[in-house]
Order: structure tokens, then sequence, then C-alpha cells
């Protein structure tokens, strides 16, 4: 299976966010699982590469090219798309990804969640989103999603195209859900 997974690239953040970010790099490299991820050479993005790799896993990297040119592409690719635009970057790993698990992270995070889950909504992909609510990180967007949901402006149930993982072990079972569904 292809994980893309979006991420931080911020270096000042929990250090369990890092901890945690390895042990799923680690866990999808030796269930043979590729990971797809933002290219960036710091931060979360670095840690899933890297553990991912130091675990005899295949990482893909979508990079857009001002990264490249800032001199922040990772070392830990084994294949390298590089992209014009952030449009660009988002549509490749989509089309690269077999299902996205949402690490912690900031606006870009967001704007690829979102990219994803409207994509979805509209029929362009069946994938699944995974929400990885590392110690409580995801709270307030999944409170809000609950309330837009409340108020009758989502399409379906959220829940049923973005799952809410807490820990490793939540994730391999909605994996296995998505593997099997």
């Amino acid at each position: 299976m292809k994980i893309c997974v979006f991420c931080s690239a911020n270096e000042q953040i929990d250090p369990d966010f890092f901890r945690m970010t390895e042990e799923l790099g680690h866990w999808a490299a030796r269930q043979g699982h590729t990971i797809v991820f933002g290219g960036n050479d710091s931060g979360l993005m670095h840690a899933v590469s890297k553990s991912a790799k130091e675990s005899g896993g295949h990482v893909v990297g979508v990079v857009p090219r001002v990264i490249e040119q800032k001199g922040k592409l990772s070392p830990y690719l084994d294949e390298h798309f590089p992209t014009e635009t952030l449009s660009e970057r988002k549509e490749l790993m989509m089309a690269q990804a077999d299902v996205f698990i949402v690490l912690p992270g900031g606006i870009g995070t967001l704007d690829e969640v979102f990219t994803v889950a409207s994509a979805r909504s509209l029929g362009f992909h069946h994938k699944r989103l995974v929400l990885y609510n590392m110690k409580g990180f995801w709270d307030s967007l999944i409170a809000m999603m609950d309330d837009l949901q409340s108020k009758g402006m989502m399409r379906g149930q959220w829940r049923e195209s973005i799952g809410v993982a807490e820990n490793i072990d939540d994730i391999k079972q909605i994996l296995i859900l998505t593997a099997s569904g």
C-alpha cells in the first residue's frame, strides 16, 4: 500500500510527535508499505522518511522545486517527483497514494487534508484519510467537523471518509479495513 503522509516540516514542536512519527515510519516500512510525502528534510517529514528508510522502506517525495532551490530536499528518497506548484504537488500525491495519514501540521497540512477530502466528496477518488490525533492534536478540527456535520454542512457522514486514530494500533485497524473494503 502507498501511504501518503501529510505533516509538519517544523522542528520546534512536541518531541512526542517525532517519536510517534518515527514509530509510524518504521511500522509502515516493516509492513512493506511505501511512504509518499512532501520531500522536505525537516520536521515530521524528515522523521517519517528517515525512519521508513532505516527499516528498509521505499520512500517517494513529491517536492515543489522551491523547496529544492532552498536546499531542503530529503536525502531519504527512492523516487523524486519535482513539481512547479503546490496544486500540482497535491494532485500528484493523490494520484500516488492509496490512503492518507495526517500527522500534526499547520496551514499546508490543513490545505492537503481539505483538498483530498473535497476531492473524495465529489467522487474524484474513494481513498481514505486518517487523522492521527497525536496527543489530541486534531481535537479542535474534529470538533469543528462534528459541528459542521450537525449543521448540515457536510455531504454524508464525514467519519465514513476520514478516520480518527489515537495511536498506531488504531491506524493498523483502519488500514486493514481500508485494504479489505
